[in-house]
């Protein structure tokens, strides 16, 4: 892979990795349009997510470390959320075990991609007016996330299996779903990505990494494309919050019908 695709890529994946948009569905139609559809360049996609995760751990090395510690003092919070997340990570991880190969097979192609965009930014329209209207009191803290709003999330997540769903969009609209605020049904967005990406990355390293890594160069762009996401990612995560607290989800679902319409029509002509 020449390293400005790779650069490229890595950089539509941390911009897009915890946004409502799906980065999953960005970088298929930007590997379509740009000729990296061959298996090699799937794995590759995924696993640049790893720069992306360890942007979560670099952003919140203080609250990770003080729950990590908290677990081996058994404090109640600390084993609340590892509970919480242990619990919203399960469905994802059951139902993308058993149907990997076929979603890979038959879902990622820029037609999909397109369909999912536009019902996921529908969806985050409507959501967004409903709980406008609404004036019932949110949760705004992560000790708020129990098992019941864990396992909510975590079935919403199973969306995001299908790509141009977004991870992002279907666990930040679960959480606002079962009473979460915003900023807190994020940041358990972010966190829940820890155990959901790694294992992705994890697995389809094992599976496919000898593709990966059979042309000669293609450390190099694995690493390039790592660094670009790890640094892009960290910038959105801390300017995503803000965003939020100021406009809502709604402007990204008008971008992802846009988006989708967008697709839809170049990929007719």
């Amino acid at each position: 892979m020449p390293l400005w695709i790779a650069s490229l890529l890595g950089l539509v994946e941390g911009l897009t990795e915890y946004l409502p948009v799906s980065s999953t569905g960005h970088l298929i139609l930007a590997g379509h349009w740009l000729g990296a559809r061959d298996e090699a360049s799937k794995t590759f996609e995924i696993v640049i997510q790893a720069g992306a995760i360890l942007a979560v751990v670099v952003h919140y090395r203080e609250l990770l470390g003080r729950r990590v510690q908290g677990l081996w003092r058994r404090d109640p919070d600390a084993i609340r959320l590892a509970t919480a997340l242990a619990i919203a990570f399960v469905p994802a991880a059951a139902v993308g075990l058993l149907f990997h190969k076929k979603i890979k097979a038959y879902l990622f192609n820029p037609t999909s991609v397109a369909l999912a965009l536009a019902v996921g930014g529908v969806a985050m329209v409507v959501i967004e007016r409903l709980f406008e209207k609404r004036h019932h009191p949110e949760a705004t803290t992560l000790e708020a996330v129990g098992p019941r709003e864990a396992l909510w999330i975590g079935l919403a997540q199973v969306l995001a299996l299908w790509p141009g769903a977004s991870r992002a969009m279907c666990t930040i609209l679960g959480g606002r779903l079962v009473g979460l605020s915003r900023e807190i049904a994020a940041e358990f967005s972010f966190l829940l990505a820890l155990p959901v990406l790694g294992a992705a990355t994890a697995f389809d390293l094992y599976k496919n990494g000898k593709a990966l890594l059979a042309e000669p160069g293609s450390g190099v762009a694995l690493g390039v494309g790592f660094v670009i996401s790890f640094f892009v990612a960290w910038a959105v995560i801390a300017s995503f919050l803000r965003y939020l607290r100021r406009f809502g989800l709604a402007p990204f679902g008008v971008y992802r019908v846009a988006l989708a319409a967008l697709v839809l029509v170049v990929l007719r002509h």
